[in-house]
């Protein structure tokens, strides 16, 4: 199809608000078609930008590819630049997805220095192991250890990406003052630092002193006794990290 006759198809669009048509579509990428399709539609199309970055990630393109993927997606639909939101979402996503590899790769988060969802979650289940494998029954985990708690919270706008990561790590550095053992402490969702910590009674004194020193980065600090069982505690964790 010629530059005018695309031009043409693409104001006809604009104004029909229709579905995209056969010629439209085969000029989009094909990752990019839900986006087109939601352009087309007038409504909104944060989803499909978020959908595409994440795909966009996962089969290797780097950031820059898929922005100017979305830029020719949305000139050719609507004859204008993506908007910031729509950068952001896409942009957003990918790195989310990229991230996401690499914490698979490592047991520490990239950016906080903080051990890994994934990384807790082994760690609990190897004391579950092992309470099994000492034939002292896996319920024993809940007395011998529990979860330290601390939550940002509203400390931080979680729209900020930048500034949750960097209370988090001052939250995991005054952890690991507390905590100067061999304390596994990590990272639950987007606002969370956790301790695996021996259930003992220094337990109190620590999570009193945590509670001093980490004010006012967090907004709570708390003690999450563990289940009696391996199932549970994955449940636990991620329940925290939803939360």
């Amino acid at each position: 199809m010629g530059i005018f006759a695309r031009q043409r198809t693409r104001r006809e669009h604009q104004q029909s608000g229709a579905e995209l048509t056969d010629d439209l579509r085969s000029a989009l990428a094909p990752q990019f078609e839900a986006v087109g399709e939601a352009l087309a539609a007038g409504t909104s199309s944060m989803e499909a930008c978020w959908v595409v970055g994440r795909r966009q990630a996962e089969q290797g393109a780097s950031l820059g590819e898929s922005l100017e993927g979305l830029r020719a997606t949305t000139q050719l639909v609507v004859g204008r630049d993506p908007v910031f939101d729509e950068s952001h979402a896409l942009s957003l996503a990918w790195s989310e997805s990229v991230l996401g590899y690499l914490h698979g790769l490592s047991c520490a988060d990239p950016l906080t220095g903080l051990s890994t969802h994934a990384h807790i979650r082994e760690r609990i289940a190897e004391l579950y192991r092992n309470a099994v494998a000492d034939s002292i029954g896996a319920s024993s985990v809940s007395r011998s250890h529990a979860l330290v708690v601390t939550d940002v919270g509203h400390a931080a706008d979680v729209r900020d990406p930048v500034s949750v990561a960097r209370r988090l790590a001052l939250l995991g550095d005054a952890a690991r003052t507390v905590f100067a053992g061999s304390e596994t402490i990590g990272q639950i969702g987007t606002t969370k630092v956790v301790v695996v910590a021996p259930r003992n009674e220094r337990l109190a004194d620590r999570v009193s002193l945590l509670r001093r020193m980490v004010v006012p980065e967090a907004s709570r600090v708390w003690i999450e006794g563990l289940p009696g069982s391996d199932a549970s505690a994955v449940s636990l964790l991620d329940e925290l990290a939803r939360a």
